[in-house]
């Protein structure tokens, strides 16, 4: 029967179940927040997670982790694509407040050594990275080895030959 007083308090347990869910959860949500300004991130996870279990089972879970982890994905690859642009805009800016200068001043040959050259034979060279040695030869800070081709500090010249082409 429609005014059945059996059937109705029934509705109204179930309504107030799911009243006291949600209040539960957005409790829930309430401290997650108050845990992470405390810097206490995975008591703030683990109360977030209660709160998708109460409001819809597991499955509600699965779909919350699923959901942070692709955020968490495009946030790091945009992170990187940050940092190759910001590293990118360095390189500019140095190689414009330096310029090259006729003469680069000399550097006391005390182990062989050559200027840079077009045949790309540093590793820097071979990837694209010219003007860093360029830029590195130029102020006079390193050499270039005539055995390794690589690119060396001239602080790190004589570590350099005992232990790496020596």
């Amino acid at each position: 029967m429609a005014g059945d007083p059996v059937e109705g308090d029934t509705e109204m347990r179930e309504s107030e179940r799911e009243t006291q869910g949600r209040d539960f959860g957005w409790e829930l949500l309430a401290t997650a927040r108050h845990l992470v300004d405390q810097g206490k991130p995975s008591q703030a996870l683990q109360a977030v997670v209660m709160a998708a279990r109460a409001k819809g089972g597991d499955q509600a879970v699965f779909e919350f982790l699923q959901r942070a982890r692709e955020l968490y994905r495009s946030k790091l690859q945009s992170t990187s694509a940050v940092e190759q642009l910001a590293s990118l805009f360095a390189e500019c800016a140095i190689a414009e407040a330096q310029p090259l200068e006729a003469n680069p001043p000399s550097v006391p040959a005390s182990g062989p050594s050559i200027e840079p050259d077009a045949h790309g034979n540093s590793i820097l060279a071979e990837t694209g990275r010219d003007q860093i040695v360029l830029d590195a030869f130029a102020d006079g800070s390193s050499f270039i080895c005539l055995q390794c081709g690589g690119l060396v500090s001239n602080q790190r010249r004589d570590e350099h030959y005992a232990y790496w082409c020596g």
